[in-house]
């Protein structure tokens, strides 16, 4: 397979056997460290038909870093987005973006499908946030804080489906953590789908909370796109 790639970019026989080489190692770079990615760019040809990777990137499994203490001894947190190592240490996946609203979700799917629709509406995301499938109050808050330690976000979209959990227990969460961190001024989009969800509305009408409920996922990204809109 290797020299097939190879023969496929249009190398000579000297420089395909180099590229092989080159190829099979960040085979065995990507089998044998427990990566999730291997990205060479660029890989360059040199006048003598040299093959070399100037840059690489590699991502890791993090449920296989305890046996991997060599790759965890190399992170430098400096490095990192201060937010991002904050979600990692309440087990949180977060990617800061650049965009104005704020994405609070559950599942990585319906994470990303939210991102997609908030665009589609004419908005940008500020971020990735998923909170697993165990939103509990507590992590509900964590994300809360996340996302608001960007000053660029303007507006919070919640979108939660209960499976899993109870949208009256997610609700709550929402309702507590607002309060806890003293939210104002920044318009809030919930949107509560699954188990208990009657329950779960009615605990967000009944907090007093100027919370904008949406019903469908694109409904809530035009009322968030709407709420940006009306504060920017």
């Amino acid at each position: 397979q290797a020299r097939e790639l190879a023969f496929q970019l249009g190398l000579n026989l000297k420089q395909v056997s180099r590229a092989v080489q080159t190829i099979m190692g960040a085979y065995r770079a990507f089998r044998d460290n427990d990566a999730t990615m291997l990205e060479i760019n660029p890989l360059v040809i040199t006048k003598d038909d040299k093959v070399l990777a100037l840059d690489a990137k590699m991502s890791f499994d993090d449920n296989a870093l305890f046996r991997r203490r060599n790759i965890v001894d190399m992170n430098d947190p400096s490095q990192s987005d201060p937010r991002e190592a904050q979600a990692l240490e309440h087990a949180l996946n977060y990617i800061g973006l650049d965009g104005e609203i704020g994405c609070i979700v559950n599942g990585a799917g319906l994470a990303m499908a939210t991102m997609d629709m908030i665009k589609h509406a004419g908005g940008n995301p500020a971020n990735f946030l998923d909170v697993g499938g165990g939103a509990s109050p507590e992590r509900v808050a964590t994300a809360f804080r996340l996302v608001l330690s960007d000053r660029r976000v303007k507006v919070v979209l919640v979108n939660i489906f209960a499976g899993i959990n109870r949208c009256d227990w997610v609700a709550q969460g929402v309702v507590d953590a607002v309060r806890a961190e003293k939210i104002e001024g920044v318009p809030l989009v919930v949107r509560l789908a699954g188990t208990n969800v009657e329950a779960g509305k009615k605990i967000i009408s009944e907090s007093g909370i100027p919370i904008i409920q949406a019903d469908t996922l694109a409904d809530a990204a035009k009322k968030a796109v709407a709420a940006y809109q009306s504060v920017k």
